[in-house]
């Protein structure tokens, strides 16, 4: 029993580290959402921001200029948070690597070996609740800015939308979570 959950946990967590990795990395964490009569598909990530024609599929990107320029207080914290997040699950898929019972590495310490998963758990849950903040973050601050404009009446011809970039760093901490509170509460 303890190795199937074991074997589940790392699962979810490699996955899940996964999607907190390409949130990270993916520019759509804002899109464009008129519908109406748009030819282009606009998406605004942490490092750039593209447009996509939608007749002949053309994308093109504007980098931002620098990571030390200044940005928007959204894009610094989400950046800081999603990389804090994503250096964690790492450390953590690591430990927990080393901690699983069919893994060679310390077999005659099985109590080490578990202190490694309840220590890897602990690891997980910090990146996700970072990760999670970011993600959130970010998103509260697309709808505070959009509920803003609408409510003075003010149109751009564009507003945006939460993007799929900012799906995926939800669903890839919330998986971290998960795999934390498996490997912290239910590992016996």
């Amino acid at each position: 029993m303890s190795a199937a959950l074991q074997m589940m946990a790392f699962s979810l967590a490699l996955l899940s580290a996964l999607f907190l990795l390409l949130a990270t990395c993916t520019d759509c964490w804002m899109v464009n959402a008129d519908d109406s009569l748009e030819v282009s598909h606009k998406c605004r990530g942490l490092w750039r921001e593209c447009v996509t024609n939608m007749q002949d599929g053309v994308r093109t990107c504007d980098q931002y200029d620098s990571i030390l320029a200044d940005h928007p207080v959204k894009i610094v914290v989400t950046r800081t948070l999603l990389i804090t997040a994503d250096l964690l699950a790492g450390l953590a898929l690591v430990t927990l690597l080393l901690g699983l019972d069919c893994i060679k590495f310390l077999k005659e310490d099985p109590c080490f070996k578990l202190k490694m998963c309840y220590g890897a758990g602990v690891i997980l849950g910090f990146g996700s609740v970072l990760g999670l903040v970011g993600s959130v973050w970010y998103a509260v601050d697309v709808y505070v800015e959009r509920a803003m404009l609408v409510s003075r009446n003010i149109f751009l011809g564009v507003h945006y939308d939460f993007g799929w970039s900012c799906w995926l760093g939800m669903a890839g901490s919330t998986g971290c979570f998960v795999a934390s509170i498996l490997l912290t509460c239910c590992l016996h």
